[in-house]
């Protein structure tokens, strides 16, 4: 039998967690950002390992919770187009919209919407179909943004003029601004994505942890990586201290991947965006810049969608719902708090994204805590 790798040493986890009960002091909040993070957490029963003093607050890092309504139903909208066929990625088409309809219905109403695992799938449909449209709901942060930023690099090299892309990417930097600047915000300091990091580096995160005195420590997604980031987290916090530390160095890069970051900027330009519970978020969205922006889905079908808070429908959370998923994304309730959690809402019958994707909170409680 294969010995575990040293990031899932049961000896070592034990070990970290012995350090973090020895090291803190006092009461201390720590964020993890990232969806996959708070799987993992929960999933390896880290949560139950740590000091009493340390609370973790499951952030809005999953880019399929995040989505905005609107974004989804002009997703639906053109997916019921007999001329086009809808590509996205599996959980965006079970994400309902403004009237609780989702892509799945979409396509049992006989839309042509087609599950990809990458951007290049999306290339070979629109190949392979000529004669019909093809539009890529492009969701995902820094860590998918390339992928598509390839695959629009392709096609106008290409002159694939049935091809559109529905571009609805975030950017990670500007949602931890908006939770440190809310006022209910306890959120004292940040595990962030070791994967985004990959991509972009760490120099974005050094001046909001200096604006905002957090520390920031980059962490992968093994137990090891996880408890070695939330030591570094509370060390800084006993310290008074507030530094961005790579503690993913394996994988992460202070200067992130050039390559991919290179193409990201000559392909897209930061706009306002939408995110679902957290708002309206200056530069947290990527908008296709020239000559790109002849692949817009909203250029080629005239409409342009809502990148508000006006036309986003029925928020999550408003009295007609008992679902507080807006509160959720935005780390000011945990998912066993919601009214509807695990009896109205469960990952067959969701009323909320975050039970829906596979990075959801409320997924991930529902799996390991339910």
């Amino acid at each position: 039998m294969s010995r575990p790798s040293r990031f899932r040493r049961p000896e070592l986890v034990h070990q970290l967690a012995a350090e973090l009960r020895r090291e803190i002091t006092r009461p201390w909040t720590l964020m993890e950002i990232c969806g996959g993070q708070t799987h993992a957490i929960l999933r390896h029963g880290l949560d139950q390992l740590l000091p009493e003093q340390l609370e973790l607050i499951h952030g809005p890092g999953c880019p399929v919770c995040i989505t905005a309504e609107a974004a989804i139903d002009r997703a639906q909208e053109l997916a019921g187009r007999p001329e086009l066929i809808l590509c996205s990625y599996g959980d965006m088409l079970r994400v309902p919209g403004s009237s609780a309809r989702t892509l799945l219905d979409v396509r049992a109403a006989g839309g042509d919407v087609r599950i990809v695992t990458s951007p290049s799938d999306v290339l070979a449909i629109a190949q392979a179909h000529p004669a019909r449209t093809v539009v890529f709901f492009a969701v995902g942060f820094e860590t998918t943004a390339p992928a598509t930023a390839l695959l629009a690099h392709q096609a106008l090299g290409l002159g694939l003029g049935n091809l559109a892309l529905l571009v609805c990417h975030g950017r990670v930097p500007p949602a931890m601004e908006a939770i440190l600047a809310a006022p209910e915000c306890r959120v004292q300091g940040f595990l962030a994505a070791g994967h985004v990091c990959t991509v972009m580096g760490v120099e974005e995160y050094r001046p909001i942890a200096q604006r905002h005195g957090v520390p920031i420590v980059v962490t992968g997604f093994e137990p090891v990586d996880l408890l070695e980031g939330l030591l570094e987290g509370v060390r800084q916090l006993e310290r008074g201290e507030s530094r961005v530390i790579n503690a993913y160095p394996r994988a992460s890069q202070a200067a992130g991947n050039g390559a991919a970051r290179a193409l990201m900027e000559r392909v897209f330009t930061p706009v306002d965006q939408h995110w679902r519970g957290l708002g309206v978020l200056s530069g947290s969205g990527l908008q296709l810049r020239p000559p790109y922006d002849a692949l817009d889905a909203d250029r080629h079908f005239g409409a342009t969608m809502a990148r508000s808070a006006a036309g986003n429908g029925t928020a999550p959370g408003e009295p007609a719902s008992p679902c507080i998923s807006g509160r959720v994304l935005q780390g000011l309730a945990r998912p066993t708090d919601c009214p509807a959690f695990g009896g109205r809402c469960t990952p067959e019958r969701p009323l909320g994204a975050p039970m829906v994707s596979a990075e959801g909170a409320c997924a991930a409680y529902h799996r390991y805590r339910a």
